[in-house]
């Protein structure tokens, strides 16, 4: 019977350090999603803004991306949402755009997005002010080669009648849900 109680007891400190480092790893996201948030408010990029849906949930954010002047998107401005997992930055944060955005990157009813950083090329220096202005980038400059709406890549050569479907399908953004 010692034995039983000696084991269990050996244990017992195991589980307390997955808790604990899992406490450590919850506590090192939220502290580098604050200091990407300070960064985020304190930058001069014009264009891009994100910060937390509400303040007790650092890991739900809202954007907005400014289409670039010069661009068949400018004057335009798109809301995205981003979600972060628990084993930020090491995995990419969940984005998507809100506003439809007729772009032969991203996907018109669902929102997702086929940039690369998002996915196979994710590193954990990136941050959400790097994913942001890579959104902006793209905007003006889309990967035709990598479709995620064919639609849209098939008329990108087309300016008068991409900027037809792009005013189709977009909405703007009222300041009530801004």
């Amino acid at each position: 019977m010692d034995q039983v109680t000696s084991s269990l007891a050996s244990r017992a400190p195991a589980k307390s350090n997955v808790q604990n480092s899992n406490q450590q790893s919850a506590g090192s996201v939220t502290k580098r999603l604050s200091n990407e948030l300070m960064t985020l408010m304190m930058s001069s990029s014009p264009g891009i803004s994100a910060f937390p849906k509400n303040d007790g949930n650092l890991f739900e954010w809202v954007g907005t991306i400014e289409g670039p002047a010069e661009t068949i998107y400018a004057g335009l401005t798109f809301k995205i949402s981003i979600s972060f997992p628990s084993n930020y930055p090491y995995v990419a944060p969940t984005i998507k755009f809100e506003t439809p955005c007729f772009h032969p990157n991203f996907d018109i009813n669902s929102g997702a997005i086929c940039l690369d950083i998002l996915q196979d090329k994710w590193s954990a220096v990136y941050s959400v002010q790097t994913i942001l202005l890579s959104l902006q980038s793209l905007l003006g400059e889309p990967n035709n080669a990598s479709p995620l709406n064919p639609e849209a890549a098939s008329l990108w050569d087309n300016p008068e009648t991409f900027k037809t479907q792009l005013m189709k399908h977009y909405r703007p953004i009222s300041s009530e849900s801004a």
